[in-house]
């Protein structure tokens, strides 16, 4: 891969998807705050974070995200999965808000449980392959958005993702 192709996604590209994308990632390492709005880079340390139940965590958590909050978001989806282990919902949170604050060793473990509780969903192969996409393995993030695409072929958000890479291949020419 060209490193004009690399260069032209990172730039443009990327805000892009982080824009079309209700649960993925991205952020600039080595900063206090990510190049997205001004969330953190790192897990948030929440006061008091062990008193909120499922359903408010969730709520402080969608919210956080929506606000690119994304230390904090990782900290109430954290709390989401530990009280119900079984909620999708919480582990594709967690893996996008660690994929935002660049912590891909994270997001692996979460994606890996995510695979076990809900199975193969074009959700969780377009949330892997963004995380692909966000590391610079663009390969890999097609394969993943194409096996979205095919059990989901009417998603706006995988389309947008397909598109993203389109356009940016279309540059490097």
């Amino acid at each position: 891969m060209s490193s004009r192709f690399v260069k032209v996604l990172s730039h443009g590209a990327i805000a892009l998807a982080v824009s079309v994308l209700p649960l993925a990632a991205c952020s600039t390492a080595n900063f206090t705050h990510s190049s997205f709005a001004n969330s953190q880079v790192s897990v948030a340390d929440v006061p008091n974070l062990g008193s909120y139940t499922a359903d408010t965590a969730l709520y402080e958590a969608r919210n956080h995200f929506r606000n690119s909050d994304f230390g904090y978001s990782a900290a109430f989806y954290k709390r989401v999965v530990d009280l119900t282990p079984r909620n999708p919902e919480g582990y594709i949170g967690l893996g996008a808000s660690y994929d935002r604050l660049r912590r891909f060793d994270l997001s692996d473990r979460v994606y890996a449980a995510l695979l076990k509780i809900s199975g193969p969903t074009a959700q969780y192969y377009n949330n892997v392959g963004y995380s692909r996409m966000l590391r610079g393995d663009l390969k890999a993030a097609l394969a993943d958005f194409r096996k979205a695409q095919a059990l989901a072929p009417d998603n706006v958000v995988v389309a947008n993702n397909l598109r993203i890479l389109a356009n940016a291949a279309g540059a490097k020419a």
